[in-house]
């Protein structure tokens, strides 16, 4: 793929993403008609890794409506987030001033995050959930990782395990509820293309830009990019929970997360990385 190509779905991905925004600001998926618990998207074991955050400068990448970034500072941290789509940083910047918190939102493409934030370092870089798949070239990205980072600083991944991209959200015309081998689990064969007119959430159809472009990256694709920019891998977590049911068959567990009941296979990762 050439990089015209490249930017030129991402240029598609950002307009599909000002579509969205809307669309989730109506939904109920993130919680916004009610008491904003931001703090349910996170896993016990992010928390975990993460450690200590008062007083530490954290960064979200690809942050769309802010909702983890919130998060942050709600623990205390001097958060930031950045987010490619015009529609999510004005949306962020809305929810955070009326839960009352101090957040810094930027708008930037991610591989032009250093140069959007003037240089600045960063304690903790964040990042997950359905970004990494939005993003072409992880070589590129993970350079940009290094830069963001302090001496010692942290990089922490929360992202859709592979198997799970692999599974495809839903099944096909004529066929049965079971999960099946959709996609590719590995990278290199291109873009994905998808055109759908609504969203993960319950919110209304998307009107325009319905167009939106995937790439699939595998965890070894991950850390070789990770560990080729010099940032060294300290843990790697599967975990077979959700923050939301994907599947209609899913259970819920004490953790207020959910689960397939059979299998057990890995449907989300955390990966902590230092430089």
């Amino acid at each position: 793929m050439t990089t015209d190509e490249q930017a030129r779905f991402m240029r598609a991905n950002q307009a599909n993403w000002d579509a969205r925004t809307p669309v989730h600001l109506a939904s109920r998926f993130y919680g916004l008609d009610q008491d904003l618990d931001p703090a349910r998207w996170f896993g016990d074991f992010e928390w975990a890794d993460l450690g200590e955050l008062a007083g530490q400068d954290v960064l979200h990448l690809q942050c769309h409506l802010g909702t983890e970034t919130i998060a942050f500072a709600q623990r205390g941290a001097r958060a930031t987030g950045l987010d490619f789509s015009a529609a999510s940083v004005a949306a962020a910047r809305d929810i955070a001033a009326k839960a009352g918190l101090d957040v810094e939102y930027v708008q930037a493409n991610v591989y032009d995050a250093v140069e959007a934030l003037d240089g600045r370092q960063f304690d903790v870089v964040y990042t997950g959930k359905g970004a990494l798949c939005y993003l072409p070239d992880l070589t590129r990205w993970a350079g940009v990782m290094a830069q963001l980072l302090r001496p010692g600083g942290r990089l922490y991944i929360c992202e859709f395990h592979p198997l799970l991209n692999s599974l495809g959200p839903k099944p096909g015309p004529g066929e049965g509820p079971e999960l099946l081998l959709r996609h590719d689990y590995l990278g290199g064969a291109g873009a994905v293309h998808r055109d759908g007119t609504h969203t993960y959430t319950d919110g209304p159809a998307l009107e325009e830009a319905t167009d939106s472009y995937e790439w699939m990256h595998g965890i070894s694709e991950v850390i070789n990019a990770l560990t080729e920019a010099g940032l060294k891998i300290q843990r790697l977590t599967e975990s077979d929970e959700l923050p939301w049911p994907r599947w209609p068959h899913m259970v819920r567990t004490a953790s207020g997360w959910w689960r397939l009941p059979e299998p057990r296979i890995p449907l989300l990762y955390g990966l902590l990385a230092t430089r």
